[in-house]
């Protein structure tokens, strides 16, 4: 058969059953499919290949006056028809076309499946109920174009959320683009977000799209959106309104369309309450919120985050056979991780590069983890507990009484000794109705 003398490898059907059994067993790439079968014709063939979702393409073989059926063929995805009788020439053109485009998509499906791996919400490490919580609502926000304003201290990986996010969306093919907000100086952050016209000042030699419009379709994430200007903010609020910008020194307006995610590890309500953030813009960004809580309240994620660290690092320096010793666990529970994982990855970093034997040990443990920290656990804890009751709300108040009291209303230290985020503290003391005076200076 000239397939098999194209190099081919070529398994051959005497029947629509038979070749439905034998595509079914063997996945192949390409299926060459007469329409008129006896037992099963190839417009049923087809229903079931898409029915059980073979990834495979069809090659249709028609005769004179069954048109109607090629075209329902067609429908069904047949990718090419061949007419009797049959010309070997155009067969082989038509099947090396076809194997052509099943790679192509293979290659696709691979380059998917790789994203996946990588952008993906399984990429964010952990399984404690805090971070489940936020995964949950991060999956349904996906599904939606609506923007969302993740929360989180530094190290939380709010970017690698935004990217999951985007990356399960349906503009998951579009762009998603990225802006520090605070890592550009502020006399450039509005060209470097809305572009600029030639001639808008000194310099400005060509027009030059912002990163507004290089999202344009897709994904704008705003990374550390509490840094921009009063001024940029105007403009922000525009784009989510009405989809339009300015170019600096333009005179015309651009419509754009792109969906807005922003992060911030500040408390965006305080800075509207002190007239540094727009209260109409944080109430357009945060249409749904997320809190990415800090390492410090997911402690057992912590063993899962370092051996996945461990590995991603070992793999980084070609360090594969390194062991790491499982007595290490509780000195990085311990441990409250300001700078949350990205402190924990450079740590856990820092131990490879530095160890000089094929085990990591204790002594290869930084200073700040080899000493075991202090902790507030349950059982140093000692109350009495009045047998007609007691109200834990009030007990609750009075603790954060205490501790603002203790540490002269300074929040972030009061926060620190309680062994919560800041964010916590500012929550709980608002529930309770307790009065913050602005906080002094550490």
């Amino acid at each position: 058969m000239q397939l098999s003398e194209a190099g081919y490898e070529v398994e051959l059907a005497e029947s629509g059953v038979e070749a439905h059994r034998l595509i079914i067993e063997h996945r192949p790439k390409l299926v060459i499919t007469d329409l008129r079968m006896p037992d099963l014709d190839g417009i049923e063939l087809m229903r079931r290949i898409a029915a059980e979702e073979v990834q495979t393409t069809v090659i249709i073989i028609t005769a004179f006056g069954t048109i109607e059926s090629a075209v329902e063929a067609m429908r069904l995805g047949a990718y090419d028809d061949i007419t009797k009788p049959i010309d070997y020439d155009a067969l082989l053109l038509a099947v090396n076309r076809a194997m052509e485009r099943q790679n192509l998509i293979e290659e696709v499906c691979n380059l998917r499946s790789a994203l996946d791996r990588r952008y993906g919400f399984e990429n964010i490490i952990g399984h404690s109920k805090s971070l489940l919580r936020v995964l949950e609502l991060a999956v349904r926000v996906a599904q939606h174009d609506n923007t969302v304003l993740i929360n989180g201290e530094t190290g939380t990986e709010k970017k690698l959320l935004a990217r999951a996010i985007h990356h399960n969306s349906r503009l998951r093919l579009h762009p998603f683009v990225t802006i520090n907000c605070g890592a550009i100086p502020k006399d450039l952050i509005e060209a470097e977000l809305f572009g600029f016209a030639r001639g808008a000042f000194t310099g400005a030699q060509a027009n030059k799209p912002g990163k507004v419009e290089m999202a344009d379709g897709g994904t704008l994430f705003l990374d550390e959106v509490g840094e921009l200007p009063l001024e940029s903010q105007v403009k922000l609020l525009r784009l989510i309104q009405n989809g339009e910008i300015e170019r600096i020194g333009a005179t015309t307006v651009k419509t754009i369309n792109v969906r807005i995610l922003a992060a911030t590890h500040r408390n965006l309500s305080a800075m509207v309450e002190d007239g540094t953030f727009r209260e109409d813009l944080f109430y357009r960004l945060a249409v749904v919120p997320l809190y990415l809580p800090p390492l410090r309240e997911r402690k057992e994620d912590i063993p899962e985050l370092v051996e996945h660290l461990f590995l991603k690092v070992k793999e980084r320096h070609d360090m594969r056979s390194v062991r790491v010793g499982s007595s290490l666990a509780t000195h990085f529970i311990g441990y409250r991780w300001p700078g949350n994982i990205r402190e924990l990855e450079n740590v856990v970093e820092r131990m490879l590069v530095l160890s000089d034997g094929m085990q990591i040990t204790e002594n290869d443990l930084p200073d700040i983890l080899r000493e075991t920290p202090h902790s507030h656990s349950d059982s140093s804890l000692i109350l009495d507990l009045p047998e007609e009751g007691i109200s834990l709300e009030a007990i609750e108040r009075e603790i954060l009484l205490r501790a603002l009291e203790k540490f002269k209303g300074n929040q972030t230290q009061a926060a620190r000794y309680l062994d919560i985020s800041r964010r916590t503290l500012i929550y709980r003391v608002e529930k309770h109705g307790i009065r913050l005076d602005s906080e002094p200076p550490e």
